[in-house]
């Protein structure tokens, strides 16, 4: 498959495209600053785009099979995710080429309970609700979205680096959890769960997530 990938540089994207690569499919890695691509493995494609302009997106996604977007905006900018998403759909809607997005956890409601994530602040605590909003946002212009053949991963609550173990539970808007009440998911194994999806669709203009 020929995959490009929005937000290569940062700790989802870049095991994103290990993995990619490692399945011996062609990637394109998209970024703002070409200075922050020296630690991109040498067969990537590196191009300059950014996913908020849409004309970008439909130049860089021609020709592709799969758009991944793996955009996370710095502290203080979360406004701007919202603003990818728009022009990731605007220009796929151009191109007829499926997205997978990366998202957030906080919309996923609580096992057993009629509340979200992001109102639990045991998951959630102040200092990440931002990026949890803001991910909420995102999932919504998704939803509203009837042109792209669009997929949306919610991770587990935690998501840190750690081992590729290659099993994983899927489902759907509740949140997973292990026989602990531990939701948790490492990134290297949401990329595994990226890159199966890619190649066998099983989920068309929905949210789906994956968890231990």
């Amino acid at each position: 498959m020929r995959i490009t990938v929005f937000g290569a540089t940062g700790n989802v994207g870049g095991r994103t495209v290990a993995e990619a690569l490692s399945r011996g499919h062609e990637v394109t890695a998209v970024v703002r600053d070409p200075a922050r691509s020296g630690g991109l493995p040498p067969a990537v494609t590196v191009r300059t785009g950014d996913a908020r302009d849409a004309d970008a997106v439909a130049a860089l996604s021609a020709g592709q099979d799969l758009v991944i977007s793996a955009t996370r905006p710095a502290s203080g900018s979360e406004d701007q995710l919202a603003a990818a998403t728009r022009g990731l759909l605007s220009g796929l809607a151009r191109t007829g080429v499926r997205l997978l997005l990366v998202g957030g956890a906080g919309s996923l409601t609580v096992p057993g309970g009629t509340g979200t994530v992001i109102d639990d602040p045991a998951l959630v605590p102040p200092s990440v609700r931002p990026i949890a909003l803001a991910c909420g946002e995102q999932l919504a212009l998704c939803r509203a979205e009837t042109v792209v053949d669009w997929a949306y991963l919610s991770p587990s609550a935690l998501l840190e680096p750690g081992q590729r173990t290659g099993a994983y539970r899927l489902g759907a808007d509740e949140l997973l959890v292990d026989d602990r009440g531990v939701s948790q998911i490492s990134m290297e194994d949401l990329a595994v769960a990226l890159l199966d999806e890619a190649e066998s669709p099983r989920h068309h203009r929905t949210r789906f997530t994956v968890g231990y």
